[in-house]
């Protein structure tokens, strides 16, 4: 008798716990909703709708004033796919984040690993390294720009170069790079270091009695502990470089660069519309950009599921 009565109160129970469940669902996100509604009015209006808007310029011949525009179709989008100068703008940002991109998360993890396992003057080494990355994007590309000027420029002098960094294309992207390196590596490092710190001491300890010395701790503790935040540099990196512009338009004096040789995709996209006046055409090319960059962080996503996926 009791167990048939128990029987039959187990499935009320359940939907009574369901119901409950389901009511302070819906009451945390009544209270919750105050707290993100801000934010969600701000992602509306400054990318939601700058998106929306922009995907119907890209369907017009819309101009700078913004008056008289018609609907032409997909004729922007063939028009650029068949633009030489866009594809050219394209390889130049490729080109700079195949440079920036292995080195700047190289260049991160040794100077994590240095500022980590420093014994004097800690503080004094993470400040360094991650001081330039507070500078604003115009300060560091000026300084460069002074630097790295013929004839009075401290690292030719430094050097004994005569190297025309700024003035031959050879050598213009390349400057650039280094810039990039410098001004940027303390955000990287950054992530380097809290995910060093976050390794368990013990891991190491262990290793040293089984004999290990400090290359195979590297090889086989520390860098598998970092699959994950390198994985993240390297992605954030990516994304970051592609849409290469203000340090190159600086550098260059607001111009392409030598025989336009460092512009970017952003900045062909940014002449195409104020330069040019040719609104929907540069709406046209940064949906094009927009879709690329999507892709980019979509194959990331996946590669990094798959990866976790494979490892269970």
């Amino acid at each position: 008798m009791t167990t048939s009565a128990q029987t039959v109160a187990a499935p009320a129970r359940a939907r009574t716990a369901t119901a409950t469940a389901t009511v302070r669902r819906k009451q945390g996100f009544q209270h919750g909703g105050w707290f993100v509604a801000p934010f969600l009015a701000l992602f509306a209006l400054f990318v939601i709708w700058p998106l929306l808007r922009g995907i119907y310029l890209s369907f017009t011949d819309a101009n700078i004033s913004g008056d008289g525009a018609s609907f032409v179709g997909l004729d922007n989008y063939r028009e650029a796919l068949n633009d030489s100068a866009m594809w050219d703008a394209l390889g130049h940002s490729a080109y700079f984040t195949l440079l920036v991109v292995p080195c700047i998360t190289v260049l991160a993890f040794l100077l994590a690993m240095l500022a980590h396992h420093i014994e004097r003057g800690k503080w004094l080494w993470r400040l360094c390294f991650f001081v330039p990355f507070l500078l604003p994007s115009t300060v560091a590309a000026n300084m460069f720009q002074w630097l790295f000027t013929q004839g009075i420029g401290l690292i030719n002098e430094t050097f004994g170069l005569d190297t025309p960094w700024l003035t031959d294309k050879s050598y213009a992207m390349l400057a650039i790079v280094i810039e990039t390196l410098w001004w940027t590596v303390g955000f990287s490092f950054l992530l380097y270091l809290a995910a060093l710190q976050g390794i368990p001491d013990h891991l190491y300890e262990a290793a040293k009695l089984d004999g290990a010395n400090a290359w195979h701790r590297m090889v086989h503790i520390t860098l598998p502990m970092l699959r994950n935040i390198t994985g993240l540099v390297i992605a954030l990196q990516i994304l970051a470089s592609l849409q290469l512009f203000d340090q190159a338009v600086v550098m260059m004096d607001f111009g392409p660069g030598p025989e336009v040789s460092t512009r970017s995709f952003v900045q062909y996209t940014l002449e195409q519309g104020f330069t040019s006046y040719r609104v929907g055409y540069a709406s046209a090319m940064s949906i094009i950009f927009f879709v690329i960059i999507a892709v980019v962080a979509l194959a990331r996503m996946w590669l990094l599921r798959t990866r976790e996926e494979g490892g269970r």
